[in-house]
């Protein structure tokens, strides 16, 4: 699933391609819009909110917004007008075309045409988001520390304690933490260190699209522990564990090293 930062990039590109031009097309390929029609209204913005995307469209009657999210395959794209597809026309949710460019959402988890009141109903329950210009470190804390004997990870993977961690961030900071996925958040030596950590992060890879933790750009250099299973760790040489781990119907795959991170 994407994380925060590859979101806050599409959001970006979005918003520069679309933004203050009038819809010649909208087209959406979901039951519950598919007769929609947004020509000739106009896209004032788009912005991100952790994981979740909102479009911001206006008409002479109605103020709309878009809600999508990538989930784990979605991607927006955005094309010059009739230009080719770099993605099967099947798996297209939306596209919005306009004189100057053709945005077409891939493979969306969820798109819904929301009247721009209802904003707060699909992202009002999200906590502080790491990337957004009212990020509250102090209450993304006290989300956190809520529920103590929560393990970490899964803490840090809830986007209503803060917005904007998925798996890969989840990992890595768990490592440069020195803890074990599983470790208790009341158990963990410096949360408000670990919560610095995760928006500086977030916000040096926001502006690139090859992600990294390390500071290394190289292929296979990227990353401390995530995705690395059986590779030697970084700091000690320890072969990296892999586990399934989380809720029931939300698993999903763990790294560590269990030198630097053993278990409590």
């Amino acid at each position: 699933m994407p994380e925060g930062d590859t979101v806050y990039r599409a959001a970006r590109l979005l918003d520069r391609r679309l933004s203050g031009q009038v819809l010649v097309r909208s087209d959406f390929r979901v039951p519950q819009h598919a007769t929609a029609d947004l020509s000739g209204a106009t896209v004032t913005g788009t912005v991100s909110r952790g994981k979740h995307l909102l479009t911001r469209i206006d008409d002479e009657d109605q103020q709309w917004t878009l809600h999508t999210h990538l989930k784990m395959e979605g991607a927006w794209r955005v094309y010059e007008p009739g230009g080719r597809w770099r993605r099967p026309a099947h798996q297209a949710r939306v596209v919005l075309l306009t004189e100057r460019a053709e945005a077409v959402g891939f493979s969306l988890g969820i798109v819904e045409l929301l009247p721009r009141d209802r904003e707060v109903d699909a992202v009002g329950h999200l906590g502080p988001d790491l990337l957004g210009p009212d990020w509250d470190e102090a209450e993304a804390l006290h989300r956190l520390a809520e529920d103590p004997d929560r393990p970490l990870r899964e803490a840090l993977l809830d986007q209503t304690r803060l917005a904007g961690i998925g798996n890969m961030y989840a990992a890595e900071l768990c490592f440069t933490s020195g803890v074990h996925p599983q470790t208790p958040v009341g158990d963990v030596p410096d949360l408000t260190r670990l919560v610095c950590r995760a928006r500086q992060m977030l916000d040096v890879n926001k502006e690139r699209a090859v992600q990294s933790t390390t500071g290394d750009l190289r292929e296979r250099e990227r990353m401390w522990v995530y995705r690395r299973d059986r590779s030697p760790c970084r700091r000690c040489g320890t072969p990296i564990e892999v586990e399934t781990m989380g809720p029931t119907g939300r698993e999903r795959a763990t790294y560590w090293c269990p030198s630097c991170q053993p278990r409590g």
